[in-house]
Formats: C-alpha cells, structure tokens, sequence
C-alpha cells in the first residue's frame, strides 16, 4: 500500500479513494465498519485489485485501532489523506472534539511513525486555519469562546487545523491542509451524498420555506465539485506542502446563485434580503435558520493562488450546480434515493421530472396521488431490460406546476416520444391518460390502469412541495373524465402484484406489436 484514507466510507473520502485508484495507486481505505464502499467503488468503474479496505477507529488512540498486521501491512506507506469528520450542524462539542480534533492529532502521530511518509493531507474548512502563526493547545477560556460563538462543528475544524499545524511543525511531519469550501455533487451527474448547509438551502427554496435570502448582495457562498475535490487531493502530494483553498471564484455570488437555482427548479426566488447578523439575534423557531450555517454567510473572499499552481481546473459552475440541484431533488434530499435518476426538462411551459428513456420508451408510467413515481420500481424491474419513461405530476413530487390541463400536460410530455408507448397508470390517473390516448391515438398504444391502493401511498421522494394538496385534487377531479377510443385500456381487477401488472403492460405493448386494436 503506497496511500491511506482514513474516513474512506464518507462522501469526501470515497472520491479520494475513487480517484487515487485511477491515479494507479495501492490504496488502504481504513473504514469504521465494512460497508458497501467496494460496491460503490466498483459501480463508479474503479478497479479494485489494488484496494485494501481495512478497519481502524481514529477514536483510538495513536495506533488508530488497527491490528498489528494492519499497520506493519502500512508501514511503508508514502501518502497518509485524512478526511474523516463528523459533520453536521447542532453538534455538542463532546461529540465533535474525539473525531474532528483528537482523531486528527491520532492520525498526524500515526503518520510520523511511517518511515517513507512523503505527505500527510489533512481536510479542513475554508473558513478555518486563517492566522499564520497558529498556537496549541489553545487556552481553554479562549476554546470556550470559540465553541460559543462558532458552534462544535466549525470549532473542532478551527481547533483541529491548529493543533495538525503546530504538531506537524514540531513532529516534522510533511503537511498539506486541504481547506474546501461548500462541497456540491458531481460536476457531471450530480451526485450528492452531504445535504446539509447549502443543500439544506435549496431543499427550503424547494419547498417553499425560504421567505427571506440571508445575507446582502455580495454575500458569497462558494463551491467545489466533489470530482475536483477528490481529484486536487489525490494529486496534491506531489506539490509542495503547505495550504491550499480549493473553491470556484466564478461561484455566483448568494443572491445570483439562488435565482440561478430557483428558475432551474422552477420556483420563486425571494425578493427580501436580511442581513445574517439580524437573523441572528432573532430566535430560531421564528427564523427557521440554524445559528451556525450563519456564520458562513460573508463577504470574505480567499486566496487560491496554490491551489491554482496544481492545474486542475474547475468544470463549469453553473452547469454543476444545476445538475448537482437535479440530482438533490432526485434523491428527495437524502430521504429517498431516486432509483431512477432523471433531470428537469420543459414540458406545457414547467419543469418535469423526467427519468428513463425520454424518446424511445416501451411503457410509460405515471405517478398517481403519492409524492412521486417512484413507487412504480417494482414494476419495472418485472419488466425486464425494456426502456421505460417515469414522470412525476405537475405540481406533485418533482415536477412544477403548469398552467395547462392534465391530459394536455401528458400529451407535451409523450412529445419527443418516436415510438407508441404503453401508458400506466392508477384510477386517479387514468382519466387524463385515457383523453391523451383518445385525442392522440398514433401515439399511444394501450393505457394499463391497475387497482386503487397498488401504488403505496406515502412512498414520498423527499420533503413535500406547497399547494401539492390542492394539485392533487385537481387530478383527481379528472379520474372520471374517460373518453372512448385511441387505443386498447386494459382495467386491472383483484389483486395488482408487480408481476401482475408487469403482464398487463406486456400484453398492452403486444398490441401495438401485433398491429391492432381492441
């Protein structure tokens, strides 16, 4: 092994393992507790013949809970990443501290016992490491005061780089500290895996609940992509040791960047802005912000001229935001997981949730009253490898609302389509897909309606969007609006099993192969 990456199973440690392995590297994931990260690993289309995933605890003590073999396995190691932490807002300082401090100081010891240690990389925060001339152990009333007024989170971070600083300079361990800032998803599919601080943002402009945009206009929140991220902190130990700020100067300052996702999803940006100080004093239950994402909130800008002098450049911002967005919503914020990821398009004047095949689908299926399509999983996976198209309702789950009525919605959505799909649908549904059909028969081959009740309700995809309520009678003021005609409509009765109605959108799509109508 010629790399460690202790924290490997998190988001951040994941792409460095990813990354390091692309580089060609023998790398050792020392994780708490096996998990799936070879799985992760492997469907990112890393090869694995030169990973070894071990478990260590930087909890501890000095020997990082590894077993003997474990660290005479890493002895000779050239290049030690730490990028564990515990990372989320509303922390107690006894639970930030064991990881994000004393965890640091454990892995810093541990690497200035590996003979051949060419670097340590230590993640930090880009609003932490600022004075020159850190000092530690930090004076306990001065601790105090910073825990106060930073909260656990952003204290352990400030507390952890002075303490990896000092002690590298005295232990002479080689140092490179990694400040990112706002780490996004995937600059080209999205990918998330944090939903916290920025992400939290979008979710309560998502949903409505974001009256206000804390801050003034130079207010300035930047990012990184989590590729890039991964990808500087693989190649960083061949640079000089020192600090780097790795962020996109290009970011859009806050203001910009919340109209800029606000007309990606659809939804209204707010108008009033209230400086984060103000907020601030107010108490929390009437502001709805977490005092400690306030902090972040300034006009401070940073210095990236080391980072720079690596040479990796950054991917297009705005481009990255908007699909990291996507895929957030997809994910319904961390609650649950798209299983079929898709994007926003136009359809009727809106934005749609689209997944699957967007021009040649065999079937497509059509959320009903639950928050989302994605219930239909089941079904699809009966349905062997065939391309399918999943749609979220206007104003339901992902989708924004429109302006047009539901059958006119379905017949902008079918559009792009070049081949006759199967529409699946439930009873509340099936009213408007069964007009679409009738006004469009060369379009649709057959509509599958399967018993009320198939589809589990509740199976939201993430927080529930304003008026959707409202939305959902609309639709089911249109269940009994049935119109003859435009093809076969195949009523499902008894008991709806994936497998059963697998069949039935089977035998709809042979109706189109067999070149008739009933």
């Amino acid at each position: 092994m010629d790399s460690v990456v202790f924290g490997a199973n998190g988001f951040l440690g994941r792409w460095t393992v990813l990354h390091l392995l692309g580089r060609g590297r023998a790398v050792a994931a020392v994780v708490r507790r096996p998990g799936g990260l070879r799985d992760w690993l492997l469907a990112h289309g890393a090869a694995v013949d030169r990973l070894a995933i071990l478990t260590g605890d930087l909890t501890a003590g000095p020997g990082l809970g590894l077993s003997p073999a474990d660290d005479e396995r890493l002895m000779d190691v050239r290049d030690v990443v730490n990028s564990a932490a515990v990372y989320r807002f509303g922390l107690r300082r006894e639970e930030a501290v064991p990881v994000n401090v004393e965890g640091a100081v454990n892995v810093l010891r541990w690497a200035g016992t590996r003979p051949r240690l060419r670097r340590l990389v230590h993640v930090s925060g880009y609003r932490v490491g600022l004075d020159p001339t850190p000092r530690y152990p930090i004076p306990e009333t001065e601790l105090t005061a910073l825990y106060r007024a930073k909260g656990a989170y952003e204290g352990s971070k400030t507390e952890a780089d002075a303490a990896v600083r000092v002690l590298a300079a005295e232990l002479g361990v080689p140092l490179s500290v990694v400040n990112p800032s706002t780490v996004i998803g995937h600059s080209v599919t999205g990918e998330a895996g944090q939903y916290v601080g920025l992400a939290a943002l979008v979710r309560d402009l998502w949903t409505g609940k974001l009256p206000v945009l804390p801050g003034n206009a130079r207010t300035f929140l930047p990012v990184v992509t989590v590729d890039h991220f991964a990808e500087f902190v693989a190649a960083v130990p061949e640079h000089p040791a020192g600090k780097y700020w790795v962020l996109d100067e290009r970011t859009p300052e806050l203001p910009e960047l919340v109209r800029l996702l606000a007309a990606h999803l659809g939804v209204r940006a707010p108008k009033l802005r209230v400086p984060a100080g103000v907020i601030r004093r107010l108490p929390a239950a009437l502001t709805g912000a977490d005092p400690e994402t306030l902090t972040f909130l300034t006009e401070d800008r940073y210095d990236t001229a080391s980072a720079d002098r690596v040479g990796i450049r950054h991917p297009a911002v705005e481009t990255a935001l908007r699909r990291w967005v996507d895929r957030l919503v997809a994910d319904g914020f961390g609650e649950a997981p798209a299983t079929l990821p898709g994007g926003f398009e136009e359809v009727a004047g809106s934005r749609a949730y689209v997944a699957g095949d967007r021009v040649t689908p065999e079937f497509v299926f059509l959320q009903g009253t639950e928050a989302s399509a994605e219930p239909w999983r089941e079904v699809i996976a009966e349905l062997g490898p065939v391309p399918v198209m999943v749609a979220d309702l206007p104003g339901l789950g992902r989708s924004a609302p429109a302006a047009v009525a539901p059958h006119k919605w379905l017949a902008e959505l079918l559009e792009p389509v070049g081949t006759r799909p199967v529409l699946v649908a439930n009873p509340v549904t099936a009213g408007p897909a069964i007009r679409c059909a009738a006004a469009h028969p060369g379009r649709v081959a057959a509509v599958v309606v399967v018993p009320p009740g198939f589809v589990p309700a509740g199976s939201a995809a993430g927080p529930p969007r304003p008026g959707a309520a409202r939305r959902r009678a609309r639709w089911l003021r249109t269940a009994d609006e049935h119109a003859a005609g435009g093809g076969e409509v195949r009523w499902m009765t008894g008991e709806a099993t994936p497998a059963a109605v697998a069949r039935e959108c089977h035998l709809g799509a042979g109706v189109r192969r067999g070149g008739g109508l009933s």
